[in-house]
């Protein structure tokens, strides 16, 4: 691919609205501590299904270089973030996954993480608008494949999991100032403000 290609695809429309969605998502993930759990979910609710939309626009983009990109999210900034959303999040961190490939033509269930799914796609996305805004276009060029890539594989699975969380914990009557005494762990025990969703919806019907 010639330079002039790169540089049609790095700056094309459907690339610049989606860098500008997934820098508004980073920002939220990022200033979580700034506002309370339901703000923070409102906006969420909001900005998951716009990224994907954005996300599904993107074309399919081919790398131009040998050497593997830079990672800017360490595993302390990593943990950081995860742990100021589970601590937000506390007991109402946990979620019934209803898509694993692994168990899906089974009976089983599995708990899943709010807190991981919101903070696994914040990592992919800081790493790439951090790559972006570089201005090396063969850099910016990579950095958008591989974003491609990891929507496809992984973290556009994750999207749209956690948005049912995501939507249930903005449309329920949910107490974040309910203390709990077990101590949160990301997606471990029973979801118990999940049944009490249900249980609730089922009694008004």
């Amino acid at each position: 691919m010639n330079d002039q290609g790169v540089s049609q695809i790095v700056y094309s429309k459907n690339v610049v609205e989606f860098v500008t969605v997934a820098s508004e998502y980073c920002a939220t993930i990022e200033n979580a501590g700034h506002h309370t759990p339901k703000e923070n979910l409102d906006k969420l609710q909001k900005i998951l299904p716009l990224l994907y939309l954005k996300a599904a626009l993107l074309p399919k983009v081919e790398s131009v270089m040998e050497e593997e990109l830079e990672k800017f999210v360490s595993e302390l900034d990593y943990n950081t973030v995860h742990q100021k959303w589970l601590q937000l999040l506390g007991e109402h961190d946990s979620f019934y996954e209803v898509f694993d490939p692994s168990i899906q033509f089974g009976d089983e269930t599995v708990t899943a993480s709010i807190s991981e799914n919101l903070v696994d796609i914040y990592q992919d996305l800081k790493d790439f608008i951090t790559s972006y805004s570089i201005g090396n276009e063969e850099v910016m060029n990579d950095s958008l494949a591989e974003c491609v890539f990891h929507f496809s594989e992984f973290w556009g699975q994750q999207l749209v999991n956690v948005l049912r969380a995501v939507h249930m914990l903005v449309v329920g009557d949910v107490d974040f100032m309910e203390d709990t005494s077990d101590e949160a762990a990301p997606g471990k025990g029973n979801p118990k403000w999940l049944d009490n969703f249900w249980g609730t919806n089922e009694e008004e019907d």
